[in-house]
């Protein structure tokens, strides 16, 4: 069921979501937190994809807070409950001129009561999103380095502003890595990583937060470059561990698949899917308390680390 409210405000949208979900059988119980969206309008009904998929994981209420800057102040609403919503309720705001002026009060009247807030910018993150209107009612807050604007600096932007419950989502694509890299450690022989080299796309933020991350960890030098836009376009190509007796090596091979090369075993297929939004959302809404893990790789761990080689 999808409810549109033209020209409305946030009572007459907190009523009508009331109203709605009793005509629709729906229930506010069971829902576990409020998830609010901010968006400049290019990549809301995505986000709201995901966040649908996720709320079958974690059910919740959506609230999309779409910006419009310019044109005549007004602020229109829709909600989205039953087949439309996932298992989630969804409420979309289009705030436009001195209307968006005010994020945290078009939010405040449609929080759910006493849940936990997350809030997320699937795009154009602020500068320090613990500080925004937003950012200040969330326990979680969530951003992705790797949409547009993509800045080459944004990860020491992120390191510089990164305030205990932030996370962002170049991290989390990363989960997948992580595991296979610490599994290949923990296999004989148990003898010291002495070097690291990373490589991957030019566009994915990933890469340095991976390479920080094994710098962080391994306490080595660690190498990472950027393979050439026309072989390699997207997220993490190969890893290469350094050991007395020789080098581990894991490969992207292609959308789903890698190759796990080390010293006097055969070569292994290993499956590495790349992460759906979907995936990574749903991984972020499972944990609300910090991820100090994160924290400590966006700031130590970036600091201590080189500049990627050509």
């Amino acid at each position: 069921m999808i409810v549109d409210l033209p020209d409305t405000t946030v009572s007459v949208i907190a009523k009508k979501l009331v109203s709605v979900r009793e005509e629709g059988g729906a229930v506010a119980l069971g829902r576990v937190l409020t998830l609010v969206i901010v968006s400049t309008g290019g990549f809301d009904e995505e986000a709201i994809e995901a966040a649908n998929a996720a709320s079958r994981e974690h059910p919740m209420r959506v609230i999309v807070l779409v910006i419009e800057p310019e044109g005549a102040t007004g602020l229109d609403a829709q909600i989205r409950v039953g087949g439309d919503a996932g298992a989630s309720e969804v409420v979309v705001l289009h705030a436009r001129g001195d209307a968006a002026s005010n994020q945290e009060s078009l939010v405040n009247g449609l929080l759910l009561p006493d849940a936990p807030v997350v809030a997320w910018w699937p795009e154009d993150p602020p500068a320090d999103p613990a500080r925004s209107p937003i950012g200040r009612m969330a326990q979680r807050r969530i951003t992705d380095a790797s949409t547009k604007p993509f800045v080459g600096d944004r990860l020491s932007t992120l390191g510089v502003s990164y305030r205990p419950g932030d996370t962002d989502l170049a991290w989390t694509r990363l989960t997948h890595w992580r595991e296979q890299l610490a599994a290949v450690l923990d296999q004989p022989a148990y003898e010291p990583v002495t070097a690291v080299e990373v490589v991957g796309a030019g566009s994915s933020p990933s890469t340095g937060l991976l390479a920080a991350w094994l710098g962080l960890k391994l306490e080595v030098p660690v190498r990472w470059t950027y393979a050439p836009q026309e072989e390699w376009s997207h997220g993490i190509r190969s890893v290469k561990l350094s050991r007395e007796s020789g080098e581990i090596v894991l490969e992207r091979v292609n959308e789903r698949e890698a190759t796990l090369t080390q010293p006097g075993q055969p070569t292994h297929d290993i499956v590495l899917p790349r992460r759906s939004l979907r995936e990574c959302l749903a991984e972020e809404l499972r944990r609300l308390d910090p991820d100090l893990l994160y924290g400590r790789v966006i700031t130590d761990g970036w600091a201590t680390l080189e500049p990627p080689t050509s």
